[in-house]
């Protein structure tokens, strides 16, 4: 198989070698997408993203002024859980392109280095000359976040009383000196010479929110300018950390492809949603002709006629739009416990690329059928509203001693959380006018604030030591198992219009399951009497269809 060369220890490269670009490819998902991919670039603080999601969470700072914002937050926790060399097993990302996120991360990173490289220089000129005067500063605006309690808080009374008492007695410092000569000059110097490096590093900061921010705009807008992330292209022979990117960018994009997904109980299918609907259709297998007996035929079989009839889905009778083109794939469901930290997926002859071969999917759709083992499913999956809903309809099918059952189970995964669609907005306040008090205006605030400035500077220097950063200011920790796209899904039914198409899809993915069911039976001599009126009765209990909480078993 192409790009599948032996590299050293062992590993595979799972780069796909050339390709050919095909039109439309990745089409319907921009919208998800892109809403993910806009949290690399964001500002605003990283608690809105532990709203999204319970299950994420945000280490304490030891020092607030250290701490990251959201898109330094989510940029680095990406970037790691995804390329990470001992990053563990991922959840498939329906819906959406994960290799997009993942490289907006890396090139939101990019910008950020060469943002805090200039801040670094700034550090060293006016840190290192006048370290007590910087540390005085970076100790006055670390009491005010520490009195402020949060970011983007005011410090309140008590704050502001203690900031005032420090700046009278650098004040009366300044005039009342116990030097004399040079390091009289030098102790007045220390205090002002951090202003004018928080001045250089405030227009510093200024270009590069310019420039994040709209990156952040285009991605939501529709456009934007795509990553570029020259890192992952070795430059040389040796170069092994773009190397190791650009390997774990394929290995992600070939770990998206994998035909084995996971059951988690109540939570569902990770990655396709909780299942909200079930139809079972289970008869007895008796020959039409009594002095015969059947043909002997596999579940395989069944499978097999019912994909076949399905890829005629977007087919319609009338002018219509009707179904967009499906995507139908034979899957292979592995059961994990609710509350798994973790997923692993197999290794062996049977897989390729982290998919499972064919011949062992028709194995397990044959024989594991009863007791433990992975189970076989049919799915056909619709991305709609750009990627906002993915809907996936499941076929089972078994044969237990003389009963064909044929289950059809409905999963639907709603649209990406509303936070990752704000966009950004510009900083205003309204003001009552000079002279006409009673009218108001609205004028413009600098896009960075002056302690923002400070936090942005002093995490300059140690972002060349992610660790160390890490320990001091806090580190967002990601939902496990993790997803791009499901960790970050919202309900579906809360919008009328996806509820609709959910509640749609069923009633004519069912009745053609059961047609190309019912076909292979005649073909093989059963008696189709039993199924023709329980499929009847199906289709009707079908269209009455509402959404349900199917994975929860009152028990």
């Amino acid at each position: 198989m192409a790009g599948f060369d032996d590299v050293e220890g062992g590993a595979y490269d799972f780069s796909p070698g050339a390709q050919v670009p095909l039109t439309g490819a990745g089409g319907g998902q921009t919208a998800a997408t892109q809403a993910l991919a806009s949290a690399a670039y964001r500002d605003g603080p990283v608690a809105d993203l532990v709203a999204a999601n319970g299950d994420a969470k945000v280490s304490a700072p030891r020092f607030s002024l250290f701490e990251p914002n959201l898109g330094e937050a989510f940029s680095r926790a990406v970037q790691v859980r995804m390329l990470g060399g001992a990053r563990k097993a991922l959840i498939q990302s329906f819906g959406c392109d994960p290799q997009t996120v993942v490289e907006h991360c890396l090139a939101a990173n990019r910008i950020r280095r060469q943002r805090d490289a200039r801040l670094t220089l700034v550090m060293g000129l006016f840190g290192l000359l006048f370290l007590p005067g910087v540390l005085l500063w970076l100790g006055g605006f670390q009491l005010r976040r520490s009195l402020a309690g949060a970011q983007d808080k005011k410090a309140g009374p008590l704050g502001m009383i203690a900031l005032a008492g420090l700046g009278v007695l650098a004040v009366v410092f300044l005039i009342q000196l116990p030097f004399t000569g040079f390091w009289a000059i030098y102790l007045r110097v220390m205090l002002v010479a951090p202003v004018v490096g928080w001045l250089w590093a405030k227009q510093i900061c200024e270009r590069y929110a310019k420039d994040l921010r709209s990156r952040w705009e285009g991605l939501l807008s529709g456009g934007g300018v795509g990553a570029k992330i020259p890192e992952a292209v070795p430059h040389n022979p040796g170069d092994a950390e773009a190397e190791s990117i650009r390997l774990n960018l394929a290995k992600l994009t070939a770990e998206q492809r994998s035909n084995l997904v996971f059951y988690a109980g109540p939570k569902g299918i990770l990655g396709m949603g909780t299942r909200w609907g079930s139809w079972q259709l289970a008869e007895e297998l008796v020959p039409a002709d009594p002095a015969a007996d059947i043909n002997p035929f596999r579940s395989w079989d069944v499978a097999r006629a019912i994909h076949d009839q399905l890829r005629m889905l977007e087919r319609t009778p009338l002018h219509t739009g009707g179904f967009p083109p499906p995507s139908i794939r034979h899957w292979v469901v592995a059961p994990i416990g609710e509350g798994a930290g973790e997923v692993s997926r197999p290794e062996g002859q049977e897989v390729e690329a982290y998919r499972i071969k064919d011949f062992e999917v028709q194995r397990i759709c044959n024989e594991q059928q009863f007791g433990s083992g992975n189970r076989h499913y049919l799915g056909v999956q619709f991305v709609l509203w750009d990627g906002q809903l993915v809907l996936t309809m499941l076929v089972n099918v078994t044969v237990l001693h003389r009963t064909l059952r044929i289950e059809v189970t409905g999963h639907a995964l709603g649209p990406v959380h509303s936070v990752f669609f704000a966009k950004p907005k510009a900083r205003t306040k309204t003001v009552s006018k000079t002279v006409r008090f009673w009218e108001t205006k609205e004028i413009s605030l600098p896009l960075i604030e002056a302690s923002e400035v400070v936090r942005l500077t002093a995490r300059a220097p140690l972002t060349w030591f992610p660790p160390v950063l890490d320990f001091l200011g806090g580190k967002l920790t990601l939902p496990e198992p993790f997803g791009l796209r499901h960790v970050w899904a919202d309900k579906p039914w809360r919008h009328r219009f996806m509820a609709d198409d959910a509640l749609r899809a069923a009633t004519p993915v069912l009745r053609v399951v059961h047609s190309a069911a019912l076909k292979v039976l005649r073909e093989n001599g059963v008696d189709v009497t039993g199924f023709n009126a329980r499929s009847l009765a199906l289709s009707g209990q079908v269209q009455a269809a509402e959404p349900g909480k199917a994975d929860l078993y009152d028990a």
